[in-house]
């Protein structure tokens, strides 16, 4: 189970995926602060609402995921983020390694818990090292 109120953005171009995403992340008690579609929508999303976790899609409409996670860990109160995706991670598996991002689930295999586990081996607290002092 997720820490109590663990704040969630989902961003997917696709609204469908967003949706189940969502029912099944606010079941678990998870609290989804709030949906984008894109890259420049989940920078402006993630800046004004500063979601601890950040489920993001690596194929995203104008531009990946991966460049969006790279953004956002710049930022001060940089969220835990966990790329999300329809293909394989041995896919990516370079450019995981190099990325700042928490983990990865394939799209298929996403679950509250699954999620949890991430988030768990990560520490106590969401994106707490990252934001220390924010």
């Amino acid at each position: 189970m997720p820490w109590v109120g663990t704040s969630v953005l989902i961003v997917d171009d696709h609204e469908g995926f967003r949706t189940w995403a969502r029912v099944l992340l606010e079941q678990a008690g998870y609290t989804v602060l709030g949906e984008a579609a894109d890259g420049a929508s989940a920078l402006g999303a993630a800046s004004q609402l500063r979601p601890e976790v950040v489920l993001l899609d690596v194929q995203l409409p104008d531009t990946d995921g991966f460049e969006v996670a790279r953004r956002l860990s710049r930022e001060r109160w940089s969220p835990a983020v966990v790329l999300i995706s329809t293909r394989d991670a041995s896919d990516y598996a370079e450019r995981l390694e190099r990325s700042p991002v928490l983990g990865f689930l394939p799209k298929e295999e996403l679950t509250a818990e699954a999620l949890s586990r991430l988030v768990r081996a990560h520490g106590d607290d969401p994106g707490n090292e990252r934001r220390a002092g924010g």
